[in-house]
């Protein structure tokens, strides 16, 4: 069994959002939330960044001050126990590591910045199209059973493509648009919503 996880949402805070509270852009606080296209937001981003000067080491002193949101540890720690736990992610390696670090580095899968010395953002590069799916197709094809929580249009690939999916405190546009997935608003309930797709999983159903 494999769970997969979102990143931002469900273990940590939104990084985009405290970028715009600690900039004060607040065009920067969209987000998946907003946005189903992720294209479409990390050009807005970028440009936003050329706009105002931003650089690599302006948003990495933001994330550097951010910690795990609360509960988020425990759960992990938790989740690890039962199953093999990937993380799924649209953020970037250069954003990522300090919170991993607090997170005890659970496996991420996630994309590259394109950055100039200066510490100019210029682009972005996606490890593949709609990685978050074809990372549970391919896990599938390997004969795991997996379970996945998200909270954002950028999850919909991976829970629709997964044996269980699992809404984590999603806005309520989301969860009217699909409500084929459970809806968990906190760390007890999502550990519920674990526990009942590893007993669907042992009993084959």
């Amino acid at each position: 069994m494999i769970a997969c996880l979102d990143l931002e949402g469900v273990l940590v805070p939104e990084i985009w959002i405290n970028v715009a509270e600690k900039t004060g852009i607040a065009e920067l606080r969209l987000t998946t939330r907003d946005i189903p296209d992720y294209d479409v937001l990390m050009k807005q981003r970028l440009k936003i960044l050329d706009q105002h000067h931003l650089k690599l080491q302006d948003i990495q002193e933001v994330i550097a001050t951010m910690s795990p949101l609360e509960g988020a540890q425990d759960f992990l720690h938790w989740l690890q126990s039962e199953f093999q736990v990937i993380i799924l992610s649209d953020t970037f390696y250069q954003f990522a590591a300090p919170l991993m670090k607090q997170l005890h580095y659970p496996t991420l899968f996630c994309h590259f910045l394109k950055v100039e010395k200066s510490g100019k953002i210029t682009d972005y590069q996606l490890r593949m199209k709609d990685q978050k799916r074809e990372a549970v197709k391919k896990l599938k094809d390997l004969n795991f059973k997996i379970a996945s929580a998200g909270d954002s249009y950028n999850d919909i690939g991976m829970l629709e493509a997964s044996d269980v999916g699992i809404f984590f405190c999603p806005p309520e546009k989301i969860v009217s648009e699909y409500p084929q997935f459970q809806v968990t608003q906190d760390y007890g309930q999502l550990k519920s919503a674990f526990q009942n797709a590893m007993e669907r999983f042992s009993t084959g159903s």
